[in-house]
């Protein structure tokens, strides 16, 4: 008995000790995981809430003309946005005199003229937001090798794909935000700590939510107070970010209420349509046996 007994204490003993390493050995695997992570982002934007969401969503013209103010006062130092013009911003509720007066605080390159020289002159509604930059070598070259984007179209550009069963669900909610959910994330996500172990780049900053690494080259662009509001909204990094995006949403994609209210038509109309060929069909058959 006393064998017996000796035997299962050894078992026991061998057990838990297999255990405990088993147990040591995941998390020395998922402390690795972490600290050299695989897949990008490492952490998944958070869903937000937007205005312009959803079959009837529109955009809100205050958030709008806030997310102007800060591109201009904050991102426009370092990102080009080429595709927009400034007489697009009509869509913002700005008027035409407004509008005048905004184009003129840029200077246009332009040119040539009739002795063949180029000029500067001020912008008109018709130009386009200038790039802060004469070409992309000089933009990487004052950015630590790094160009930085054109935001023109970054909030369709940037959206994170959505894994089973997320995207079965966006077709039937019509999930389409997540280009700002992407950018929101990214700019309020350089307080984040870095996982022990994890080795940051020299010159780069720690971002879970950037989707092409552990870091990036741009530094923090925003912080409490920096751009002053004429309406009363909260002057904060969440503020901004949330205004910004939306501002971005917009520049890709002017034109997405006008789409809505055309799609709600066409839906309307197909219904219709089926109701009167249904009835149709049950009048012209209806004395026909079957």
């Amino acid at each position: 008995m006393k064998k017996i007994l000796t035997s299962l204490a050894l078992i026991g003993l061998v057990a838990a000790g297999t255990g405990a390493a088993a147990t040591w050995a995941i998390a020395a695997e998922e402390a690795h995981n972490a600290a050299a992570p695989t897949h990008f982002p490492i952490d998944e934007p958070k869903e937000m809430s937007w205005s312009f969401t959803g079959p009837f969503g529109t955009y809100d013209k205050a958030q709008l003309q806030r997310g102007l103010k800060v591109y201009k006062e904050v991102c426009s130092a370092c990102h080009s946005m080429n595709l927009v013009a400034f007489r697009t911003l009509s869509d913002l509720g700005y008027s035409d005199a407004q509008i005048k007066t905004l184009s003129a605080e840029y200077t246009i390159h332009d040119g040539p003229n009739d002795a063949g020289d180029m000029f500067d002159r001020p912008g008109k509604p018709s130009d386009h937001f200038p790039a802060p930059f004469a070409n992309e070598e000089a933009a990487a070259a004052s950015n630590g090798g790094a160009a930085p984007p054109d935001m023109s179209l970054l909030a369709k550009a940037r959206g994170v794909e959505r894994g089973f069963p997320q995207f079965v669900f966006d077709i039937f909610t019509q999930y389409a935000a997540g280009g700002p959910d992407y950018i929101h994330s990214l700019l309020t996500g350089y307080d984040e700590t870095p996982p022990a172990g994890m080795v940051i780049p020299e010159g780069t900053h720690y971002n879970p939510y950037f989707m092409s690494g552990v870091s990036l080259k741009m530094p923090k662009p925003l912080s409490d107070g920096q751009v002053t509001y004429d309406d009363g909204a909260p002057q904060t990094v969440d503020q901004y970010s949330r205004d910004v995006s939306a501002f971005l949403m917009w520049a890709a994609e002017p034109h997405m209420e006008d789409r809505k209210k055309t799609g709600f038509r066409v839906l309307v109309f197909l219904l219709l349509f089926g109701a009167l060929v249904y009835l149709t069909k049950r009048k012209v058959w209806e004395g026909v046996a079957h």
